[in-house]
């Protein structure tokens, strides 16, 4: 089904690999389309309750892959036709997403990582918004997520110098959720991608929607929204169990309805 990345679906989580790794998992356009319909069809899935993107080999993504663009190329025309759909797609999911960092992660890699929901990432793992190197603005709606993680000042700091930020560093400054050895990084990963499959899935895209809506909506109309999203969750068979779990003094089960 898939060239460029592989996917598969065991215990409600969909795992995206990126699967270039001789390219260091540089995106094409073949790469940012792949990504988009495995995102969709993860979406639509029942069994999805939580998505993993990760990279084959030892790099997350290191961007664009250069080759496959010369001097004629439209930058304008890349993003609307290949990443805006691929962001967009991710954009639109409303169930937990976790970005595994598990090597380079750069350029348009990292704006895929802002991406997400939660960023994991091995304890060597460098972040660069290589951009400025190549004369470009940061794209694929980084310059979108990154201020709203880390700030106004250290955005366009990070985004002019152009230098790399060790994992350390990035979980400091709010950029990732959770920095972890090497030898330990595919368990975790897995643990935490299992916590969230096994969490309330339809509260969890009204938070993802509710979050979005405030940095939007004036005051009023978000408490609107909220008390709709509210009144949503309140149908949902998770919030009957988790109801009926606190009265009976046991952990809830939740199955994601």
């Amino acid at each position: 089904m898939f060239e460029t990345i592989s996917y598969d679906v065991h215990n409600h989580v969909a795992w995206i690999k990126m699967n270039r790794p001789d390219k260091l998992n540089a995106f094409t356009a073949a790469m940012n389309h792949e990504v988009a319909k495995a995102v969709k069809q993860a979406t639509k899935d029942e069994e999805v309750r939580c998505l993993v993107i990760t990279g084959e080999g030892r790099a997350f993504c290191s961007g664009q892959d250069l080759s496959s663009v010369d001097e004629g190329t439209d930058y304008g025309d890349v993003l609307r036709d290949n990443y805006g759909p691929m962001v967009r797609a991710i954009d639109a999911c409303e169930k937990p997403i976790i970005a595994a960092l598990n090597g380079v992660t750069a350029g348009a890699g990292l704006s895929l990582a802002l991406a997400c929901d939660f960023r994991l990432a091995k304890e060597d793992v460098k972040l660069i918004q290589a951009f400025i190197h190549v004369g470009l603005i940061p794209d694929a709606g980084n310059m979108y997520y990154l201020p709203k993680l880390i700030g106004h000042a250290k955005a366009l700091e990070l985004a002019v110098l152009g230098e790399k930020v060790s994992a350390a560093e990035a979980k400091e400054l709010g950029l990732l959720t959770k920095v972890v050895s090497a030898d330990e990084f595919d368990e975790e990963v897995n643990a935490f991608a299992a916590r969230l499959a096994a969490m309330p899935t339809k509260a969890i895209g009204l938070i993802k929607r509710s979050l979005k809506a405030g940095w939007n909506e004036d005051f009023d109309t978000y408490l609107e929204r909220e008390a709709q999203g509210q009144r949503i969750a309140g149908m949902t068979e998770d919030h009957r169990e988790g109801v009926g779990a606190f009265m009976e003094k046991r952990k809830p089960q939740f199955t994601g309805k």
